[in-house]
C-alpha cells in the first residue's frame, strides 16, 4: 500500500480531486466456510491523504495485518481529474463490473463511445452507478466474459474489449476471475512498465546475469522472468529465491524511487503479468488477433533529487528559481562559447566567425531538409505556444522563412491545409498533450516532417516525431509551466541559429546571440533578486479582480503568457494585450483603478512603447512598468509616480526570458497573498492527455 500511496503522491499533480485504490484482501466467501482473496476497493473524495485515512480506518475495521507478506500481489490506484461526472467517491476510480467485483480497473484518458456502448449494455442487463465514461469498461469485461462458451486468457479478454472501445486509453486492469493477475493496456495515453529485481531473504547480488548482459537484467525478448542471480560460492540461485517487482504508472515520477530500469509502451501494446512474469502483446486492428512483440528496456535519465521540493516550500517556488540552472542544461553540450579555430580543421584563412556555435544532434541529420521547406509551422497549447509565438520573430528573422503559429485544438478543427514540404514544430512540456499529440498525426499523414520539442524522454511526442530538441528543463511537477517556457525559448532560438548557419550574412547576428545565450543564466539570476520587491507589490494588488498587462513584439508573448501565470493559479481575472491593438477596444478598460503592467524594455518597440505609457499616462491609468536597468528615457517621463520594474539588459531576442521572471514570482506571491494553492489550482492538471472529444 505504501507504495500504491507514494506513487499517487508523485502524480497528484496530475489530477487531485478525487483517488481510489484496489487490493487483493481476504474476505469471507459466499457460503461462509473459508476466506478468499479478493479485490477491494476503497475510494474517497479530494486528495490522496484524505484517501490514506480512510484506507486506514477500513483496514483497520477489516482486521486486516498490514505488514502481513504475500508472495504475490497486485495492487492498483489512482488520482483522478474529473472529465465526466463530478469529483465524489463514486466517481472516483476504481470503477468495478459489480459488487462482486469480477473486474476491477483504473483508466486515464476519455473513451468517446461510451454512450452506445452504455446504451447497448443497458438493453442487456446491466445497471450503472457513475457519471463516467469509464464504468462502460468493466461493464463490458463481464458481459463478454459471461458470453464465453468456454474461459479464455486474460489479456485476450481484454483485447477483446479495447477493440470495441473508440478514444484515449491507459488501463490496468485487475480481476476476481483471474486471481493473481494483473493486464495493462494503453492507446492515445502514456503508460510505462518499470521492473525491478530482487532477492528474498537477503541483500540482492551487484552483478544480475540475464541471457542478454552481464550487468543489468535487460530482456529483449516479449517475456521476461528473472534473471539468474550468482550467489556468493559463484553457483546460481534457485529461481525460487528471487523476487520481481512490476510498477505500471502514467508517467517516470512515480516509478523512478524503485527503478530506473522500464519500457515505454506503444499503442495498442498489451500487458500481461502473471506468477512474476510479464508478456507484452500488440493488435494491429480489430480483425487481427494480438500477437506478442519486442519492446526495449530503458533507462531512466531522472533522479529521485528532482522530483522533491529541496528545500523550497512549494515546486512552483523551486522551479521558477532553479532556471538560471534549467537555461543552462538546455544549452549544456550544445553551444560553443568561443568559435571553432578553423586551424583544428586544416582550413587556414578563413574567418573563424564562420564556424557553426550550436549543434543539435537531434536535428543534424535533418536540417536540410527544414531548410527547404515551404513554411514552418509551430504547433502547441497554452504556455508551449506562446513559447513559440516568443521565438516567432527570432526564426523569421535569421531563416527568412514563412513561420505560422498554430494553436493544436485550432488546427484540428479547422483541418488545416498542411503539405508534405511543410515542417511541423510540435512544442509541449510533458511530450503527451492530447490535442498536440493529435495535431502529430494529422500532420504525419499529410506527408509533412514533423519535430519534437518536449521536456521528457521517452514521451509520445518524442517517439513519434521524426527527429526533435529535447529541452533538459528537468521534471516539473508545479501545474504552471515556468521553467519548461524559458528553456522551449532557448531551444527554438537554437533552432533558428543551426538552420540560418548557412547564411554568411546573418553570421554576425547569430553571434550576438549565442554570446547573449551565454550570459543569459547570469541575468535570470539578477531577476531573482527582485524577489522581495515582487512580493511588496503582490501586496498591493492581492485585492484587486482583474489584472491587464500589455506587450508588444516579442513581449506580447511576455504579456499573455504572464496573464495565464496569474489566472491559472491566483484565481484573479488577467489579460494580455498586444499594445498595438489598445486603441481598438482595450482603452476603454483603463482607468485610475485598472492596475495594468507594462512591459516596455529595450528593443525594436521601444519607442512605441514609450508612446503607449505616454497615452496611458493621459488617462490617468495606474501602471506598473517592466524596464531595463540602464533605461533612461522612461524614468524621465514617469519619475517616481509609478513603480518600475528593473530587469537586466540582453539581447532582443533573449529579452522575453528576463521579463517573465518577475511576472512569474508575482503569480507565485499573489496565491500566496490570496490564500491558494500554487501548486494544485481547481480544475486544471498538469498534462493534459484527454479532449473534449
Amino acid at each position: 500500500m505504501d507504495t500504491l500511496f507514494e506513487g499517487l503522491r508523485r502524480l497528484e499533480y496530475r489530477g487531485y480531486d478525487s483517488a481510489g485504490i484496489s487490493l487483493d484482501l481476504p474476505v469471507q466467501s459466499p457460503d461462509e466456510s473459508n476466506e478468499v482473496n479478493k479485490p477491494v476497493v476503497i475510494k474517497a473524495k479530494g486528495k490522496v491523504a484524505d484517501l490514506v485515512a480512510l484506507v486506514s480506518e477500513e483496514m483497520d475495521s477489516l482486521q486486516i495485518d498490514q505488514d502481513a507478506c504475500v508472495t504475490t500481489h497486485a495492487g492498483i490506484a489512482h488520482t483522478r481529474w474529473a472529465t465526466h461526472g463530478p469529483p465524489c467517491a463514486t466517481n472516483s476510480h476504481p470503477h468495478v463490473s459489480s459488487s462482486n467485483h469480477e473486474f476491477v480497473l483504473v483508466h486515464n484518458g476519455t473513451i468517446t463511445n461510451y454512450r452506445a456502448l452504455k446504451e447497448f449494455l443497458v438493453k442487456e442487463g446491466e445497471e450503472f452507478s457513475t457519471e463516467t465514461d469509464t464504468e462502460v469498461i468493466p461493464k463490458l469485461c463481464n458481459f463478454l466474459y459471461g458470453k464465453l462458451p468456454e474461459p479464455i486468457p486474460f489479456p485476450q479478454l481484454v483485447c477483446e474489449v479495447v477493440k470495441q472501445l473508440e478514444g484515449a486509453y491507459a488501463l490496468l486492469i485487475k480481476s476476481s476471475v483471474y486471481p493473481g493477475e494483473l493486464v495493462a493496456c494503453r492507446r492515445g495515453s502514456p503508460l510505462i512498465l518499470g521492473m525491478k529485481y530482487g532477492i528474498q531473504g537477503g541483500p540482492a547480488p551487484k552483478s544480475p546475469v540475464s541471457p542478454n548482459t552481464p550487468l543489468t537484467p535487460k530482456l529483449t525478448g516479449s517475456t521476461a522472468s528473472a534473471p539468474h542471480f550468482p550467489d556468493q560460492s559463484g553457483g546460481t540461485l534457485d529461481n525460487s529465491s528471487y523476487g520481481l517487482e512490476l510498477f505500471l504508472a502514467s508517467e517516470a515520477s512515480a516509478v523512478v524511487e524503485h527503478t530506473k530500469q522500464v519500457i515505454y509502451l506503444e499503442d495498442n501494446d498489451i500487458v500481461h503479468m502473471r506468477k512474476g512474469e510479464y508478456t507484452v502483446y500488440n493488435w494491429n486492428d480489430v480483425d487481427s488477433a494480438s500477437v506478442e512483440v519486442r519492446r526495449t528496456i530503458q533507462t531512466l535519465t531522472m533522479e529521485v533529487g528532482q522530483i522533491m521540493k529541496g528545500g523550497y516550500d512549494h515546486y512552483m517556488q523551486k522551479e521558477i528559481f532553479e532556471q538560471a540552472e534549467t537555461i543552462a542544461q538546455t544549452m549544456q553540450g550544445r553551444i560553443k562559447a568561443t568559435p571553432l579555430s578553423p586551424i583544428k580543421f586544416g582550413v587556414p584563412n578563413v574567418d573563424r566567425l564562420l564556424y557553426p556555435r550550436v549543434r543539435l544532434g537531434g536535428l543534424v541529420d535533418f536540417v536540410s531538409t527544414i531548410r527547404r521547406s515551404r513554411r514552418i509551422i509551430f504547433i502547441g497549447c497554452g504556455t508551449s505556444y506562446h513559447a513559440a509565438l516568443c521565438s516567432r520573430q527570432t526564426m523569421e528573422e535569421l531563416t527568412q522563412m514563412p513561420v505560422v503559429l498554430e494553436l493544436a485544438g485550432d488546427i484540428l478543427d479547422r483541418r488545416c491545409p498542411i503539405f508534405r514540404d511543410d515542417t511541423c514544430v510540435f512544442v509541449s512540456q510533458s511530450g503527451e498533450t492530447a490535442d498536440t499529440m493529435r495535431a502529430m498525426e494529422y500532420a504525419k499523414e499529410s506527408g509533412a516532417l514533423c519535430v519534437g520539442i518536449t521536456n521528457t524522454v521517452g514521451s509520445a511526442i518524442a517517439r513519434s516525431s521524426h527527429c526533435g530538441i529535447h529541452i533538459n528543463a528537468g521534471a516539473e511537477i508545479g501545474v504552471a509551466s515556468t521553467k519548461a517556457y524559458t528553456s522551449q525559448i532557448v531551444a527554438i532560438t537554437m533552432m533558428a541559429i543551426v538552420l540560418a548557419d548557412d547564411q554568411i550574412s546573418k553570421r554576425r547576428r547569430i553571434n550576438e546571440i549565442v554570446d547573449s545565450l551565454l550570459e543569459l543564466p547570469d541575468a535570470i539570476k539578477k531577476c531573482l533578486l527582485l524577489n522581495e520587491a515582487i512580493r511588496s507589490l503582490a501586496e498591493s494588488l492581492k485585492t484587486e479582480n482583474s489584472l491587464l498587462m500589455f506587450g508588444r513584439g516579442r513581449n506580447y508573448a511576455t504579456a499573455v503568457e504572464a496573464a495565464l501565470k496569474v489566472k491559472e493559479v491566483s484565481y484573479m481575472h488577467s489579460e494580455g494585450i498586444n499594445a498595438g491593438e489598445m486603441k481598438h477596444g482595450p482603452l476603454a478598460l483603463v482607468d485610475e483603478h485598472m492596475p495594468i503592467i507594462v512591459v516596455a524594455t529595450k528593443d525594436e518597440m521601444h519607442g512605441k512603447m514609450q508612446g503607449v505609457i505616454q497615452q496611458l499616462m493621459a488617462r490617468n491609468a495606474r501602471l506598473i512598468i517592466i524596464c531595463n536597468e540602464d533605461e533612461i528615457d522612461i524614468l524621465d517621463m514617469v519619475g517616481d509616480r509609478y513603480p518600475l520594474i528593473m530587469v537586466p539588459n540582453t539581447d532582443e531576442a533573449l529579452q522575453p526570458v528576463a521579463n517573465i521572471i518577475p511576472l512569474q514570482l508575482l503569480s507565485y506571491h499573489l496565491t500566496l497573498l490570496r490564500g491558494f494553492n500554487v501548486d494544485q489550482p481547481r480544475n486544471l492538471a498538469k498534462s493534459v492527455t484527454v479532449t473534449e472529444e
